[in-house]
């Protein structure tokens, strides 16, 4: 399978969402999953893509010029797609994928976990999607869901949209047996 892995490019974080990437990538080399993640050398994503490699696996990483540009693209990388702007990543990550993970991250992160939610609520994918709560890194994010559902800003059944796991293994083990699942109209 191909998963599109979207994490933090921070490298200031705790050691404990290291290790968690660290874990991730190995149990996506190990199932014989491709990597396919946004680029960079550094932070959770430059350690994810590294233990994909370090345990055998395929890395595809998708960097705009600008970081290209910056010296931070992952050259252990099996391929590595440059784009103009960020959108088109985006984009070559979404088409290129059949599941998606977020790891903790910031802005960015934030921002591709919610248009994969958007997508696939609008029925434009059909993959599945795990919020990989590490640490409870998205218990905000997640309580914050629970107030779009009760105030109806978003349909309730909408929660089939994503799947929350607390682990590396959790986030592998769901990915392996997801089934899709009928979403409700959004509408």
């Amino acid at each position: 399978m191909r998963i599109c892995v979207y994490c933090s490019s921070s490298s200031r974080v705790d050691e404990a969402y290291f290790e968690i990437a660290r874990e991730l990538g190995q149990m996506l080399a190990a199932g014989g999953h491709t990597l396919i993640y946004g680029g960079a050398n550094i932070g959770l994503m430059g350690t994810l893509a590294s233990a994909v490699k370090e345990a055998g696996g395929q890395v595809v990483g998708v960097i705009p010029c600008a970081l290209r540009d910056y010296g931070l693209v992952y050259e252990g990388s099996d391929e590595i797609i440059v784009t103009e702007t960020m959108a088109e990543r985006k984009a070559i990550m979404e088409r290129r994928a059949e599941a998606f993970i977020a790891l903790p991250g910031g802005f960015g992160t934030l921002e591709e976990l919610l248009e994969v939610l958007t997508l696939r609520q609008l029925r434009y994918l059909d993959y599945p999607i795990v919020v990989l709560n590490a640490n409870g890194f998205y218990d905000v994010l997640l309580a914050h869901f629970e107030r779009l559902y009760d105030e109806q800003f978003a349909n309730p059944g909408f929660r089939q949209l994503y799947y929350v796991a607390l682990d590396a293994a959790d986030a592998m083990r769901y990915l392996e047996t997801a089934e899709s699942a009928p979403l409700p109209s959004k509408w």
